[in-house]
């Protein structure tokens, strides 16, 4: 890693089980992390402005890096590189290359599968909806990467015809010109919804499973579900496309004056139920983590289901937000994996039989104020 967020210089290994990182807030254990999804996704997880990640003063950022095989004793399979090249604007321009070739960020799918759990993401059983779509849209590319070319694809879509839409308003232009965007629109859009629901589907068993797995108790009580919620609900024989058609025709008006398109994947919600309940309307603050948490062990599930290995799993300082109990259903999901990075303020968070079998890495702050990691006991 180079001239990323605070490193200027990073070169490590890491071996198979836990990764351990420690320091310090606003060391530079989530920037680590970051490094890793970035190549993994194409994209870092906390900002969507790139040229917040390279560090200040420098013009390129570049995160290198060689997958191993899961299997033990052989030659790693892929190389990924992810440059950031700041622009006269103080973003930053992206490039992608897997195995020393050029290539947009979708061909990153698959490569390094990655299930993150992060702080924020304790927001996702009662915080924005945006939120559970995205984190939908993750696993879904890293499961089909169709999914990923469909999503983008409808991204595009939406955002040529909204800015139609704005230009109806204003008369600058006419109805007529909309029906190319929504052809598109309506194609991609079907292929993102049905991919969603094929998707939910996939994960009601190792959901259930996970979490009745941490909370029996709860788990008595009813069945955790995902509901897929749509403003364009499908009618008696209706396919999604045509309800998706039908609702954009109802709302054609209304979406004229708004200057935006008001039905579509982009809206849709997806929704935790606990015995068929909304579990944001009810649940305490624990019980919603509880359901997080069965989320993320379902996501390790289903990646692993695709070729018999496990994702890579990063949790970032998570463990803080888990009682004793739900720790430790973690710490022996972790132990089981080939590999998982975990980073902590203190070591004395995590469970001592994780730190048992777990390699130790402290993040510190050289005197020259860059970011520096390095492996305890080596």
């Amino acid at each position: 890693m180079r001239d990323l967020r605070g490193y200027a210089v990073l070169d490590a290994v890491f071996e198979p089980g836990p990764q351990l990182v420690w320091g310090p807030n606003a060391a530079g254990k989530t920037s680590l992390l970051e490094a890793i999804v970035l190549l993994a996704w194409g994209r870092s997880h906390r900002t969507s402005a790139d040229g917040e990640l390279v560090r200040w003063g420098q013009d390129l950022a570049r995160v290198e890096a060689r997958v191993g095989s899961p299997v033990a004793d052989e030659e790693p399979r892929d190389s990924l590189e992810v440059a950031l090249v700041r622009t006269a604007s103080g973003g930053a321009r992206r490039r992608i290359r897997v195995n020393g070739v050029a290539r947009r960020a979708g061909a990153l799918n698959g490569v390094l599968r990655t299930v993150l759990f992060a702080p924020e993401e304790m927001l996702l059983v009662a915080g924005s909806p945006s939120l559970r779509r995205e984190a939908i849209d993750r696993l879904a590319g890293q499961r089909t990467p169709a999914y990923s070319r469909d999503l983008a694809t409808y991204g595009r879509a939406l955002q040529q015809r909204n800015g139609l839409l704005r230009l109806i308003r204003e008369e600058q232009a006419t109805r007529a010109e909309l029906r190319f965007w929504d052809a598109t629109l309506l194609e991609a859009g079907a292929a993102v919804r049905e991919e969603r629901h094929r998707l939910l589907e996939a994960l009601e068993a190792p959901l259930a499973a996970a979490h009745a797995e941490i909370a029996p108790e709860e788990a008595a009580t009813g069945r955790l579900a995902l509901g897929y919620v749509t403003n364009a609900p499908q009618h008696a024989g209706e396919s999604v496309r045509d309800a998706l058609a039908r609702r954009l025709a109802e709302t054609a008006d209304k979406e004229v004056w708004n200057g935006s398109t008001l039905i579509g994947p982009h809206r849709d919600d997806v929704v935790f139920e606990l015995g068929g309940r909304p579990l944001a309307s009810f649940a305490s603050r624990g019980q919603q983590r509880t359901a997080i948490l069965a989320f993320k062990l379902a996501e390790v599930d289903l990646l692993a289901e695709l070729d018999g290995h496990p994702p890579l799993l990063l949790l970032d300082d998570v463990f803080s937000e888990l009682d004793p109990e739900r720790r430790s259903h973690l710490v022996r999901r972790i132990a089981a994996l080939p590999q998982a990075f975990v980073t902590t303020t203190t070591l004395e968070d995590l469970d001592p039989g994780l730190r048992s079998v777990g390699t130790v890495w402290a993040v510190r702050t050289a005197t020259d104020g860059t970011a520096r990691l390095e492996r305890e006991g080596a």
